[in-house]
C-alpha cells in the first residue's frame, strides 16, 4: 500500500518537475531551488527522519505498556510543544532573512534566494505536524493517508504552476513566487486531512504544553543524536547547494545552473528510494520497535535480515539501471525550455554517481531504524559525524578534478557505503549475527539477475531502439524489468516470493 501510493505521488513529482525545473534562466533557478532545499530539508529530516524515529519507539511502547489512552496524551504533548517550538522558529528565521535582505538584497539574485525562502517557510511547520500524526496513524496500523500526503502537494504545485500562475500573466519570477506560496498553502490543506484522521482512530486530543511527560523527554533524548545520522544525506544535500553556489561563477569550477542540475539528478535518485526503500523502512520501524520493546532479539534479527535482503534486491538493479539510462532520461523528463542538453549532460553525471551508492542508501534506512528501535543512537551519531565531514571534503576536492559537479554524487555514494558498511558490522555484533550468508547469497543472485538486466538493456539500445530519448526509456525500460524478473525468477530468489506474499508478522 504505502509503495503504490508513494509511486503515484513520485510519479506526480516527477509531472511537477517537469513543469517547473525548466522554468527561468540559470541565475534564477539557482535563487529558487537554492531556497526550495530549506523547507525540503525539514519534510525530509522529519516526515522521514528523525521526529518518526524517535517519537515511533517512544509511542509504541506507550500504547503497549499503558493503552491507548495514554499514547493520546503523549501525542498532545508532543504537538503542542513542536508547534510551538516551529513557530518560534519560523519567526525568527523570517526576521534573519529580512535582516539579510536589508544587508545584501541590492544583489538580485540574493534578494530572490531570500524572497522565496521566506514564502515557502511556513510550510516547515505543517509538514513537521504531519509527520508526527503520520507516526501515531502507522502505530495505529494506518498506513494510506500518510503515503497519500505527498499527492495532495504534487496537486497543489503543479496546479500553481500550470494554472494559476499563467492566468495571472507573470513572468517566471512571478511564478516562482506563485508555486512557493502555493507550497505553504498546500501544507495546511495537508495537516487538515491528518488531523482528521487522528480523530477517527480516536488519537486527536487538544494539544497540551504542560506539564511536560516523561515520555516527551525520552524522545527528545532520542531526537537530538538522531539528526545527524538518520539526515546525512538530507544535511549533505543541502551542504552540497551551499557549496555549489560558492564555487559557481567565473574563475571558479562551476558554471551557472548546477543547482537546478542537481536537484534535477537528486531527484531521480530519489525516487526508486521514496517508492520503495521509504516504503519499507516505513512499514517495518513499527515492527523493530515492538520487537525492541519485547526483548525479541530473534525476532528483530530475522526482520532486520528479511529488510535488507528486500532492499538490496530492490535497490542494486535501481541503481544500475539508472547508470546506465541516465542521459536518456534526464533528457526525456527535464530538457526543454531553459533546460539545455549542456544541462541534460551535467544531471546525468550527478546522477550516475549518485547512484554507485544506490544499494547503500536502501540498507541505511533499515539499519538506522533496527539501531533507533533499540534505542542505540550513540554508534549511528558518531559514524555519521566522522563521514559528514569526509563527504564535505570529497565534494570540495572532486568538484577541482575532472569530475566537477559530479562530485557531488561521488561524494555521497562513498560515504553512505562505508556508513552502510560500519553500521551491519556493529549490528551483527549486537544481535549475534544477522544472517551473513544468507545476504551474501542474496546479493549474488541480485548481482547476476542484474547481469541479465544489463544485458537485456544494451542489446535494445542499440539494436532496436532509435536514438530518441523517450524511444530509449519506452523500449529499454520493460526490457530491462522483464529481464530481471525472468533471471531472479529462474535463480529462485526468495526475495521475489516475500515482495509478492502478504505475511503478516506479529
Amino acid at each position: 500500500m504505502v509503495a503504490g501510493l508513494t509511486m503515484l505521488s513520485r510519479v506526480l513529482g516527477m509531472v511537477r518537475d517537469m513543469v517547473i525545473v525548466p522554468l527561468g534562466g540559470p541565475v534564477l533557478a539557482n535563487a529558487f531551488w537554492a531556497a526550495f532545499r530549506v523547507p525540503n530539508l525539514f519534510r525530509r529530516l522529519f516526515g522521514e527522519g528523525a521526529l518518526s524515529a524517535a517519537f515511533v519507539p517512544v509511542f509504541t511502547e506507550s500504547a503497549e505498556r499503558d493503552g491507548w489512552d495514554k499514547a493520546r496524551v503523549v501525542l498532545a504533548n508532543a504537538a503542542g510543544l513542536l508547534a510551538v517550538l516551529l513557530a518560534a522558529l519560523v519567526v525568527i528565521i523570517e526576521l534573519g532573512l529580512l535582516a539579510a535582505w536589508g544587508l545584501w538584497g541590492d544583489d538580485w539574485a540574493r534578494a530572490k534566494l531570500f524572497e522565496y525562502t521566506a514564502v515557502m517557510l511556513p510550510f516547515m511547520v505543517t509538514v513537521c505536524l504531519l509527520a508526527l500524526g503520520s507516526a501515531a496513524l502507522n502505530c495505529k496500523g494506518h498506513f494510506a493517508y500518510p503515503a497519500f500526503a505527498p499527492i495532495l502537494l504534487n496537486i497543489g504545485l503543479i496546479t500553481a504552476a500550470l494554472l494559476i500562475a499563467p492566468a495571472l500573466g507573470w513572468t517566471d519570477e512571478g511564478r516562482f513566487f506563485v508555486i512557493a506560496a502555493a507550497l505553504s498553502i498546500t501544507g495546511v490543506v495537508q495537516l487538515v486531512g491528518v488531523i482528521w484522521l487522528l480523530r477517527r482512530y480516536s488519537l486527536l486530543a487538544r494539544p497540551r504544553l504542560t506539564p511536560v511527560l516523561p515520555e516527551i523527554k525520552r524522545i527528545v533524548a532520542l531526537m537530538g543524536p538522531m539528526l545527524i545520522p538518520l539526515s546525512v544525506l538530507q544535511f549533505s544535500a543541502f551542504a552540497d547547494t551551499i557549496i555549489t553556489l560558492v564555487l559557481t561563477g567565473p574563475g571558479l569550477p562551476l558554471q551557472p545552473g548546477v543547482v537546478r542540475c542537481h536537484y534535477a539528478a537528486d531527484r531521480l535518485y530519489q525516487l526508486p528510494m521514496g517508492v520503495l526503500a521509504i516504503s519499507i523502512a516505513t512499514a517495518v520501524f513499527p515492527l523493530f520497535s515492538r520487537y525492541a520493546a519485547r526483548d525479541d532479539t530473534h525476532g528483530l534479527r530475522l526482520t532486520t535480515n528479511r529488510a535488507l535482503r528486500l532492499c538490496l534486491f530492490l535497490g542494486i538493479p535501481a541503481g544500475v539501471a539508472l547508470i546506465i539510462l541516465a542521459e536518456p532520461v534526464v533528457a526525456l523528463i527535464f530538457q526543454r525550455k531553459n533546460f539545455t542538453a549542456f544541462d541534460t549532460a551535467r544531471a546525468a553525471l550527478i546522477l550516475q554517481m549518485y547512484c554507485l551508492g544506490m544499494g547503500a542508501y536502501f540498507c541505511n534506512h533499515i539499519l538506522l531504524r533496527a539501531f533507533f528501535a533499540r534505542k542505540d543512537t550513540r554508534t549511528p551519531l558518531l559514524l555519521a559525524c566522522s563521514l559528514a565531514a569526509v563527504n564535505i571534503v570529497l565534494v570540495i576536492g572532486g568538484m577541482f578534478t575532472p569530475l566537477k559537479s559530479g562530485a557531488i554524487g561521488a561524494a555521497t555514494a562513498a560515504t553512505s557505503t562505508l556508513n552502510a558498511i560500519a553500521l551491519v558490522w556493529v549490528l551483527r555484533r549486537r544481535l549475534d549475527g544477522i544472517g551473513g550468508r544468507r545476504l551474501l547469497v542474496s546479493v549474488l543472485r541480485t548481482a547476476v539477475a542484474c547481469a541479465a538486466m544489463v544485458a537485456a538493456i544494451w542489446a535494445v539500445r542499440h539494436f532496436v531502439a532509435p536514438k530518441e530519448s523517450w524511444k530509449i526509456v519506452l523500449f529499454c525500460v520493460p526490457a530491462g524489468v522483464a529481464a530481471f524478473l525472468a533471471a531472479a525468477a529462474a535463480l529462485r530468489c526468495p526475495e521475489l516470493r516475500e515482495l509478492l506474499k502478504r505475511k503478516r508478522m506479529e
